[in-house]
C-alpha cells in the first residue's frame, strides 16, 4: 500500500464563532496529484494555510510525510514548497538572478545555486528568458518562474494554490506540462483550482470541499459516475433544448428520438454527452464552479 504523503484527520478551524472547516479528513498518497475543489468560501485557502504551517487548526491532526504539522512545523517546511495565486518573484531582477538568490538564501554555494538555476530554467522552458528582467515576462512566464523558485531545494511535496488563475490557455497548458513532469518525477502535488478541466486533466484523485467538509472524493471518473451515465441533448424545432438520460445505450437514443417524432415534434439536432466533472460539481455542491479567485473564507480572519 502506498504511504501517505499528506494525512489529515478531523481538522476543524473556526474564527471567533464562525466554523470554516468542520472535521476534514483525507489522505494523499505519495507521488500523486491530488486536487481539492470547492466553491468560493468552502475553506480551501484556510486548509492550504493549515497544511503549509501558516496557521494552526482549532483541533484535529495533520502530517506531511509522517511529520506532524503542529509538533514539527520546521521539518514540514523543509519538505514542501508553496506556489500561490500570484507570482512572488522580484520583477526588478532577471529570472536567473531570482533563482540564484533563492538558492543562496537556502544555503547553496554560488556555483551550486547557478547550476541549479540553469537546470530549472531549462526544465521550465525559460532558458532564453533567463537573462531578462522579470518585469518584462508574461504572466505565464512569471508563474512558471515562481514555481521554479519553489523547487530550488527539490522538495518532495508541492502545494499549488490556484496556480493558473488569470493565465491564458497557452500558458495554462504549459504549466500543466510542468505539473505532469513533476508528477512523473515522483513529486506529490496538492492542487487547488477553480478550473474543473484542470483537475480532470491532472489529478489522480479529487476531493470536493463544500461548507467546510469533504462531500465527495475519488477519481474524476468516479465522481462523474455519481451523476449517472450519458445523456442525449436535443434541439427541437421551436428552439427548445431538452435532455434525456440514455446511460450510453444506442437503443435508448433511438427510442428517445422516436418518442419525440411520435409526438409530432421535429428534432433539429441532437448530441450525446457523457457526464462532466462540472456536472458532478453541480450535483455535489448545488452550483457550478465559479471561475474567479475570490477567497471568501479569508474574510473571516
Amino acid at each position: 500500500m502506498t504511504e501517505s504523503a499528506i494525512s489529515v484527520r478531523e481538522i476543524h478551524k473556526s474564527y471567533d464563532d464562525r466554523a470554516v472547516l468542520s472535521g476534514v479528513s483525507f489522505d494523499v498518497p505519495q507521488g500523486q496529484v491530488f486536487a481539492l475543489l470547492g466553491p468560493n468560501g468552502a475553506g480551501k485557502t484556510t486548509l492550504i494555510r493549515i497544511l503549509t504551517t501558516l496557521i494552526k487548526p482549532s483541533s484535529g491532526t495533520a502530517s506531511v510525510l509522517g511529520n506532524d504539522l503542529t509538533k514539527d512545523p520546521a521539518r514540514v517546511r523543509e519538505l514542501i514548497s508553496v506556489t500561490g495565486q500570484y507570482a512572488s518573484v522580484d520583477e526588478e531582477l532577471t529570472g536567473m538572478e531570482n533563482l540564484v538568490m533563492v538558492g543562496r538564501l537556502l544555503g547553496e554555494s554560488k556555483r551550486g545555486a547557478i547550476a541549479r538555476a540553469n537546470e530549472l530554467l531549462a526544465e521550465f522552458d525559460l532558458t532564453d528568458a533567463g537573462g531578462r528582467r522579470v518585469g518584462l515576462y508574461s504572466g505565464g512566464m512569471r508563474r512558471r518562474l515562481d514555481l521554479a523558485a519553489g523547487l530550488i531545494s527539490s522538495p518532495p511535496v508541492i502545494f499549488l494554490d490556484e496556480p493558473t488563475t488569470g493565465m491564458d490557455t497557452r500558458s495554462r497548458s504549459a504549466l500543466w506540462n510542468v505539473v505532469t513532469r513533476l508528477a512523473d518525477q515522483g513529486k506529490t502535488i496538492f492542487l487547488t483550482t477553480q478550473y474543473l478541466e484542470e483537475a480532470d486533466t491532472l489529478a489522480d484523485r479529487i476531493a470536493v470541499l463544500d461548507g467546510g467538509t469533504i462531500v465527495a472524493a475519488g477519481t474524476a471518473a468516479e465522481l462523474k459516475r455519481q451523476v449517472g451515465g450519458e445523456s442525449i441533448e436535443l434541439v427541437l424545432d421551436d428552439g427548445t433544448v431538452a435532455r434525456e438520460a440514455t446511460d450510453g445505450d444506442p437503443e435508448r437514443v433511438r427510442q428517445v428520438l422516436n418518442a419525440y417524432h411520435a409526438e409530432g415534434r421535429t428534432v433539429r439536432t441532437f448530441s450525446v454527452h457523457a457526464p462532466t466533472l462540472d456536472d458532478a460539481f453541480l450535483a455535489l455542491t448545488g452550483h457550478r464552479a465559479a471561475q474567479n479567485t475570490e477567497n471568501v473564507e479569508e474574510n473571516a480572519r
